[in-house]
This record gives structure tokens, C-alpha cells and sequence, in this order.
């Protein structure tokens, strides 16, 4: 997180939240990271971001930037073939995603990057379409890069002391013991959140963190090898989403599953 604190010092995440809103319109082997941000062959290790329409593009862009790293947004299938790293951001119902990713010709091209070893980060409903499937309006088919489910999060039978679906606001997660993205995370870092639904039925050995809502331990962050899952928002979650992409950047890429 050193990056981060260079950059922003004693900033507050949401003193940079509100910044950033006033500028916007299967592998049992651990994955890799280095000591820095990688700047090897450039064209192979620069980051793509997955236009389909859907998701904070000029957030997530203006983020990237201020970790020194340019990404290029795009839905262009060929040129996402060529991308050292993806990320797929999202807002909005897992089916229309999906559809949206169809209708680009952009899912064989996920699923490839993933099996082939692109690292790539989805983004609240990004990460959601990673698992097999999905059940906001209907049973929808995913990428199925981690097995799992999208389902609705639990509300208690107390309402007037649950917590309230939609999941909207700041919240700390629990990392596990798995080499993660977010297993940097202290107990106290709070990262945002907005959604109605969240990972369900993932393995253990692919759970990187939790999110404990009422009364259960809901899945935040997913990681499989080079394929990575996060139902907050790290580009409004201030210095400490900030340190959640430069330790994406950091992942190398594999040459497939082991």
C-alpha cells in the first residue's frame, strides 16, 4: 500500500470518494505477485477494461491512472485478446450483463483469458459473472471461471434490526488465509459496497475474503489462480481500494490451470 500512501498521504477514503465523484460524468497453486507493478513487454502487460455498456468506466480509469498505470477501454474482442490483464466492472442485473457481453462477442473472450492465464478482476456484477450462474430475475448462465452461484443476499426475519438489501455503503470484510488480492486488508479497512446480490456456493480454498451480513459470512472477494472476484467497489473505496488494484497489477500472468 506504500503506492497509495505516497499518493494520498492521510487522506480519507471518503474525502477521495467524493473527489472522484466530482470528476466523473482451477489451480491449486498460489498465483504470483511481485515486489512492484510489472512494466515488462508493454503491450502484453497493459490492463484492458471491458466496455459492454455497463459499469463506473471513468472511475475505474481515473483510479488506474493514479497508480501510474494507463488502461485502455474497449469492446473490441480482438483487442482484449491481446491484453496483459482485464478488468470487468459492472452495475447493474447479472442477465443483462451477460446479454450485454454476448451481444459484443466478448464471452468466449473472457473465458479464454481466464483458462489461458490472463489475470482478470471483476467488479461487483463483473465478479458475480465469473461464477457458473446467477439468480437476479431468473436463472442466468455465467462464465462459470469459479463455481458458484449469484444469489440474493439474506435478510433476517427482525427488519427493524437487519441490515437492508440493497448492501449500500461502507463496510469492513475479513480476508482469509489465501495469497490474495485483498489479503493485505487490516481489520478496520472499509471498502464500498452496493448490491442486491452476492457470490453463494464457492469453495472454501477460493473464498479470499468475507463480508459478514446479517448473520451469515457472504463471500467479497473470490480468487482462483489468475481470475479475481470483488463484490465492493475498490474504485470508491478510497486509499484502500486503491491498494486492492495495485496488488491486481502485481499478479503475473500463468500460462493456464496446473
Amino acid at each position: 500500500m506504500s503506492a497509495v500512501r505516497r499518493l494520498y498521504g492521510s487522506m480519507r477514503a471518503l474525502e477521495f470518494t467524493e473527489l472522484i465523484s466530482r470528476v466523473q460524468p482451477e489451480s491449486t497453486e498460489k498465483p504470483a505477485f511481485t515486489d512492484s507493478v510489472p512494466a515488462a513487454d508493454p503491450r502484453r502487460a497493459r490492463t484492458f477494461i471491458v466496455d459492454y455498456g455497463r459499469g463506473n468506466l471513468f472511475g475505474l480509469v481515473r483510479a488506474f491512472e493514479q497508480l501510474g498505470e494507463s488502461p485502455i477501454v474497449t469492446d473490441d474482442p480482438e483487442k482484449l485478446r491481446q491484453a496483459g490483464r482485464i478488468v470487468l466492472p459492472g452495475v447493474g442485473a447479472f442477465g443483462d450483463t451477460m446479454a450485454e457481453l454476448q451481444r459484443r462477442r466478448l464471452i468466449d473472450v473472457l473465458i479464454d483469458a481466464g483458462h489461458g492465464g490472463t489475470p482478470v478482476l471483476g467488479i461487483c456484477v463483473g465478479c458475480q459473472v465469473l461464477l457458473s450462474s446467477g439468480d437476479e430475475h431468473g436463472s442466468h448462465a455465467g462464465l462459470d471461471l469459479i463455481a458458484g452461484r449469484a444469489c440474493r443476499l439474506h435478510e433476517a426475519n427482525d427488519r427493524t434490526t437487519s441490515a437492508r438489501v440493497p448492501n449500500v455503503g461502507w463496510r469492513t470484510i475479513t480476508p482469509s488465509h489465501l495469497s490474495s488480492a485483498v489479503d493485505h486488508l487490516a481489520a478496520n479497512d472499509m471498502v464500498y459496497f452496493a448490491h442486491s446480490y452476492a457470490p453463494d456456493g464457492c469453495d472454501a480454498d477460493v473464498v479470499a475474503a468475507s463480508l459478514s451480513f446479517n448473520g451469515r459470512q457472504v463471500p467479497a472477494a473470490l480468487q482462483q489462480g489468475v481470475v479475481v472476484g470483488v463484490q465492493f467497489h475498490p474504485e470508491r473505496s478510497g486509499p484502500v481500494g486503491l491498494s486492492v488494484l495495485e496488488r491486481f497489477l502485481r499478479l503475473q500472468p500463468k500460462t493456464g490451470w496446473t
